[in-house]
């Protein structure tokens, strides 16, 4: 029977300004995402969360405070495909994280690249034209849920590096 497989996200923000970073997924130019990945065998959220964002961006735990967390957010892969054989979709926990370090301290080649690029932006300037379809809902909820914010499509984000 197909399940949904557990997921982890990280909204990294600055506290001072307010902007979030998104990343641009190095296979897929112009989608853009925050850093996330699947919870592994015997990994509680916390730890996997640590884990992913260290991996994908070579942020260690120490440079970001956990501030607020929320779960259930749920998608289906396209067409009945099953990743693993076994999911049928991703269920995701969101980890709002207030980032202290430096300037210079997203290193996307930590580990094996997974983004092109990154920026911080003001959670109303994102937009949706930059996530599959499939993912959109959950997007929105996100972005509503943590940020007041209701998305909608417009504009691509460049993919300029403005940090």
């Amino acid at each position: 029977m197909a399940t949904y497989r557990p997921n982890v996200a990280a909204i990294l923000r600055k506290p001072k300004s307010g902007k979030i970073l998104v990343a641009e997924r190095l296979q897929h130019k112009g989608s853009w995402q925050f850093p996330q990945g699947g919870v592994d065998k015997g990994e509680d959220l916390i730890t996997a969360l640590y884990r992913e964002v260290e991996e994908e961006i070579g942020v260690s735990q120490d440079k970001y405070d956990l501030i607020a967390c929320r779960t259930d957010y749920r998608y289906k892969f396209p067409g009945g495909r099953l990743k693993k054989g076994q999911y049928c979709g991703q269920v995701q926990t969101y980890f709002l994280c207030d980032y202290h370090g430096k300037k210079n301290g997203i290193r996307l080649d930590a580990h094996v690249r997974e983004f092109s690029d990154y920026k911080w932006i003001y959670p109303e300037e994102f937009d949706l034209n930059g996530v599959p379809k499939f993912k959109r809902p959950v997007f929105k909820r996100v972005f509503r849920d943590f940020f007041g914010v209701k998305l909608k499509t417009g504009r691509p984000l460049a993919s300029v590096a403005a940090k």
